[in-house]
């Protein structure tokens, strides 16, 4: 078939959607380069809800890090220890014979009651794969937010006392744009490294679903059919290059729009810093 047709029938069957057989026999680069591409659906899907929710939980932990009262201030302090502390993947697989074991039925005082359609979900990569990854970027991010949250200038807050600011006014007005402000360059690199560390989902115990892999999946399969690693893996690299680049793109617009009151000369820009070692 002409690569416009492979395109129309691999393009979405990461989605279950077009021709349900993987491509056999002789494999063209066009092949490879669409069913990656479709994989790249999923490794946006979990990079993109992660860091979503994520970001919601991070500065609630950031926050609750920063509070007083030992009860609020030392469980953030052990949920940012654990999984910074862990390495991402032993948590991919920790989770994965946590939540397998879900139980499937219930025994009530009418019998047992089947609750297969709410366990068995968290036993998928579409899910599972997607909590380990939330949590594990709260974590992070969450200390770069504290960091900033630390970093506040006392100039600032004596301002929003000296105005009678109070409470959560205060830190809506003051205290959490100036930390976002501060923290936004080094939560871009989380959010680049988070993209990156979607891959490890297929070196996970959490199954794909009718081989509605990402794109290392299929990338492996093509490895393993055509016996030459060196065209579909460099296809994924290139893929998370652009991605990548999107992802400086956008943030680098939003961390525009948090310095836009500073002069020129003051704002900081966004520089890419991978982590070498999670």
């Amino acid at each position: 078939m002409s690569c416009w047709e492979t395109i129309q029938a691999y393009g979405l069957r990461s989605l279950g959607m077009g021709e349900r057989l993987l491509p056999r026999g002789d494999i063209g680069l066009c092949e490879q380069i669409t069913l990656i591409g479709s994989g790249m659906i999923w490794n946006i899907y979990f990079g993109a809800l992660a860091l979503f929710f994520g970001f919601f939980l991070a500065v609630t932990v950031a926050v609750a890090k920063n509070a007083r009262p030992a009860l609020i201030r030392k469980p953030a302090e052990w949920f940012i220890f654990v999984f910074r502390g862990s390495p991402l993947f032993i948590q991919f697989f920790l989770a994965y014979f946590a939540l397998v074991r879900l139980p499937e039925e219930i025994q009530t005082a009418n019998g047992v009651v089947d609750i297969s359609w709410l366990t068995d979900p968290f036993s998928r990569a579409w899910l599972g794969a997607l909590i380990v990854l939330f949590l594990n970027t709260a974590a992070y991010a969450g200390e770069i937010f504290y960091g900033a949250l630390r970093s506040v200038p006392k100039g600032d807050l004596e301002a929003a006392d000296a105005y009678g600011m109070t409470g959560f006014k205060r830190f809506r007005r003051v205290v959490f744009p100036t930390m976002m402000r501060l923290a936004w360059p080094a939560y871009t690199n989380e959010a680049i490294f988070l993209f990156h560390a979607t891959t490890l989902v297929y070196f996970s115990g959490f199954p794909a679903f009718r081989q509605q892999g990402d794109a290392l999946y299929y990338a492996s399969y093509f490895a393993d059919r055509t016996f030459n690693p060196f065209v579909p893996y460099p296809i994924v690299a290139v893929f998370f290059i652009l991605l990548t680049l999107t992802v400086i793109t956008v943030f680098g617009l939003i961390n525009r729009r948090l310095n836009r009151h500073l002069p020129a000369e003051r704002r900081r820009k966004i520089r890419y810093r991978p982590n070498l070692i999670r």
